[in-house]
């Protein structure tokens, strides 16, 4: 038997390798820097340097995901193999202890799927974890009431009470929670089914080695037949942001120079597909970072999160400016300036050409000849094209490589230097608070205590013998915040039938080759892992449809595979409809219902923004750094509600409508974009309210007029965006018309009989149009220009004046565009609650009605 299980890992590793050779050649350093340098030494024309990339970095990550979904399918493949061969076939002292195959499958699959060393590494210690709390309590539990004396209910009771202390610790790891409820349900499922005759130890033993054993198999595949490191793949993506980082750069500038309106349509579609690759890649990049972190050995070891954000904003930023241009050319971009940017563009591909493991600065002599040359163009265009020079602005943000993301004040890290002496106090509180478990824990304790119990319960009363799968399934199910019920179990009953019906078909065919029946496991795990990233299944449904046919060919029965899959789809229902139960009455309420509570958040997070934005004061001495601060606090906080209202989001679209409206996805996806645009605007005017107050003091009364001007267009726009924001939060919080007219006879607002309009709206006031936008944007060029004809007495002041335009600019741009975004979130808002509310008003004047003359 031993000759055929080395034979099985001897094609598994051999096909491996041979998909290594072909697919994977890793990329050296050099010839990554020697393309970036021929690319580099082409002559400053954008599109010569964009037909010089042979393949553009959207077919080179699509290839490289191909290649990481296939690596990891293999590396599970490899992980199964090595789980199933020893237990099938490995010496018998071996398999005496790995009684429970079905978990060890469970672990092994859990654990490698989509993972890297580090990542596995970290599995390993959640399976360690989880093995101590399932030996004390089981052990503990075992002993006080007898293996003897287990009967269904009191399996129910134990694994209840137990299921609620793996999960009340708020420090405990999700991953090691879930483990924890699986062996705890093989264990006391265990107990009822033998009647107790395995004592108090042999089943929490078993269970444990089993467990600790597919832990094993997941190190070995990461590490045959080469280690699969996290930092190696965080390289590979590295390099492919980069590129698409330099070809996106390109896209923007040949643009915003381009000659004709096709070309640059043509560029700035192509920048968008640009950008949600690179947008994929970060997101890929980040997530590498937990698994690096347990591969700090490796002394290549980056962390490249930071400045690959700080280089995101900004170009992010250039395609919010290139996005208000409705045509083409731009008509203040000539050719020195065209210029300048095309070689700021060969300049930033040969920095990345040239260092491929670690940020190193620009040449610091070209780099000021850029900046003065940009800062000098901006003098002639600020107070023409905001745009353009917001645009300008961006690219200086690049060549400075500042980060407007995570900038503080020193002042205030001086007092919390100075606060170091009540740190202690604070330190000791923190502890004790996280020891007290918060009431989303509690509710996550009771939810898992009570789903698996009925569970266990339900399982062992319709089929004693097969009652583990009822238990043993969801225990992989369970998270601490939301996530789509209904989806989630849809695609694990429909993976474990799959996987099932695979494989009786296999035990079917291969009936008298038994020897060999594992063979046919391994292309439908390979199946099953690329299943796990389809947007039907997910990962619920792939791990269901790798471990249901893994527990019918890959465990040895007592009965035919037809009846015992039969047996356990019928037991994988039965816990699937505890838990949608449990799940329904902990979470009553509709992802459709909390993503509109959501959205009435967020409008209100963001009305604090706008109104946290300070008024420029050149008199003063210090520097009001605390309004700035709180600024950036107010948007992060506003990031964080946005990327919860993004879950909500999808969490409704996966979710069936049942009686109820249908969700508005496209309403809501729009808003969410107007969101996030505004999150990352309100960074930019922080950073340049920040440097308009730093510089000021240096200016002395040198920009005091314009300064006025400003503060008085920043006012009329806090008040309309302000009160803006705060009706829209007001009438997302409305459920129904009726509501509505109630509040509306609450507040005695006059309405005209004819026109059903009403006269005095106060908080109801919505303004509408596009005229107020352009009237601040055009008072803010007015100021511009004033600043710009100004006489300078020295090049020192010349400089000055040249920075505080280019701030003000930043700050005049983002404020319009912010009031943009506000108008469309307004017309969504709209088409919202008309949506909803379809037997309301024919006309929601009493909704929306305009500003009275």
């Amino acid at each position: 038997m031993r000759w055929k299980m080395a034979f099985v890992v001897f094609l598994v590793v051999m096909l491996a390798y041979t998909v290594k050779e072909k697919h994977n050649t890793p990329i050296s350093d050099a010839s990554i820097a020697k393309h970036y340098s021929a690319l580099s030494m082409q002559p400053l024309c954008g599109s010569m340097l964009w037909s010089m990339s042979k393949t553009s970095s959207i077919t080179m990550t699509r290839s490289e995901v191909w290649r990481t979904r296939l690596w990891s399918a293999i590396r599970t493949t490899l992980a199964c193999t090595i789980a199933g061969c020893t237990s099938l076939y490995g010496p018998a002292p071996v398999r005496r202890y790995l009684e429970f195959p079905s978990f060890m499958y469970s672990t092994a699959v859990l654990i490698v799927s989509d993972a890297t060393l580090g990542d596995t590494l970290r599995g390993c210690w959640h399976v360690l974890c989880s093995n101590i709390h399932v030996m004390l309590l089981s052990l503990v539990t075992l002993q006080l009431i007898g293996p003897h004396n287990f009967t269904n209910s009191v399996a129910a009771v134990a694994m209840a009470a137990s299921a609620f202390l793996v999960a009340l610790p708020e420090s405990t790891h999700l991953v090691t929670k879930q483990l924890a409820f699986g062996q705890l349900v093989n264990v006391y499922v265990s107990s009822v089914v033998d009647g107790g005759k395995g004592g108090v130890t042999m089943h929490p033993i078993h269970v444990v080695c089993s467990t600790a054993f597919g832990a094993v198999a997941s190190v070995l595949a990461m590490l045959l037949p080469f280690p699969c490191l996290a930092s190696h793949q965080t390289k590979k993506l590295y390099r492919l942001y980069t590129k698409n980082i330099c070809e996106r750069l390109n896209c923007n500038i040949e643009a915003i120079s381009a000659s004709d309106n096709s070309t640059a349509v043509c560029f700035f579609t192509q920048a968008k597909s640009l950008s949600t690759t690179g947008a994929k890649l970060l997101q890929s990049i980040r997530s590498k970072q937990d698994g690096m972190h347990w591969e700090r050995f490796n002394p290549n070891w980056i962390d490249p999160e930071e400045k690959l954000q700080d280089m995101e904003l900004p170009i992010g930023a250039m395609d919010i400016a290139l996005s208000t241009y409705t045509s083409f050319p731009v008509g203040v971009i000539d050719e020195e300036l065209r210029g300048v940017l095309l070689n700021f563009i060969r300049q930033f591909s040969k920095k990345f050409g040239q260092q491929a493991k670690c940020f190193a600065p620009l040449d610091a002599t070209i780099t000021s000849e850029m900046k003065k040359g940009i800062l000098t163009k901006n003098l002639s265009i600020a107070y023409k094209d905001l745009p353009a020079s917001f645009f300008l602005y961006c690219v200086h943000l690049l060549l400075d490589e500042s980060s407007i993301a995570n900038k503080t004040d020193s002042k205030l890290e001086k007092t919390e230097k100075s606060g170091d002496s009540k740190w202690s106090t604070r330190k000791i509180r923190e502890v004790v608070m996280k020891l007290i478990p918060s009431n989303q824990n509690l509710g996550f304790a009771f939810k898992s205590s009570l789903s698996l119990g009925l569970a266990v319960f339900c399982g062992l009363t319709y089929n004693k013998e097969n009652g583990y799968w009822a238990g043993l399934l969801i225990s992989l199910c369970f998270v601490t915040e939301r996530h789509p019920t209904f989806s989630l179990a849809n695609a694990r009953g429909q993976g474990t039938a799959m996987g099932s019906i695979y494989g009786i078909l296999c035990s079917f065919l291969l009936e008298r080759f038994i020897d060999i029946r594992f063979l046919p496991l391994l292309p439908w795990i390979v199946f099953s892992s690329f299943l796990s990233y389809s947007r039907m299944y997910g990962q619920a449904g792939g791990i269901s449809a790798v471990t249901g046919a893994l527990l019918v060919i890959g465990m040895n029965h007592n009965e035919p595979p037809s009846k015992f899959a039969l047996a356990r789809i019928v037991e994988v229902s039965i816990g699937l409809l505890c838990f949608v139960l449990v799940e329904i009455l902990f979470n009553p309420y509709r992802a459709a219902t909390l993503a509109k509570s959501e959205l009435s958040q967020c409008l209100r997070s963001l009305q604090d923004c706008i109104d946290q934005i300070g008024i420029i004061n050149p008199t003063k001495k210090e520097m009001p750094f605390s309004s700035t601060q709180a600024l950036r606090e107010g948007q992060k906080k506003l990031k964080y509600l946005v990327g919860q209202l993004e879950e909500f989001t999808v969490e409704a679209e996966l979710e069936p409508n049942f009686w109820f409206i249908p969700f508005h996805n496209a309403c809501y996806r729009k808003m969410l974009e107007s969101l996030s645009r505004m999150a990352n605007l309100l960074l930019f005017v922080t950073y340049s309210m920040e440097n308009i107050m730093l510089l000021s003091q240096k200016s002395g009364a040198f920009s005091v007029n314009l300064q006025d001007g400003v503060n008085e267009n920043l006012e009329t726009f806090k008040n309309k965006v302000s009160s803006t924001l705060k009706c829209l939060h007001e009438k997302t919080r409305i459920k129904s018309p009726r509501e509505l007219e109630n509040e509306i006879k609450n507040r005695n607002l006059l309405c005209d009989i004819e026109t059903q309009e009403y006269l005095n709206e106060g908080a109801f006031r919505i303004w509408d149009g596009d005229k107020e936008v352009y009237s601040i944007t055009a008072s803010f060029l007015k100021h511009l220009e004033k600043m710009a004809n100004k006489t300078c007495t020295n090049i020192d002041e010349e400089m000055l004046k040249g920075q505080l335009l280019f701030h003000y600019s930043c700050l005049g741009f983002c404020t319009s565009s912010l009031m943009r975004e506000t108008l469309k979130i307004q017309s969504e808002v709209k088409k919202l609650l008309i949506w909803e509310n379809p037997s309301g008003p024919t006309t929601f004047k009493e909704l929306f009605c305009k500003d009275q003359v």
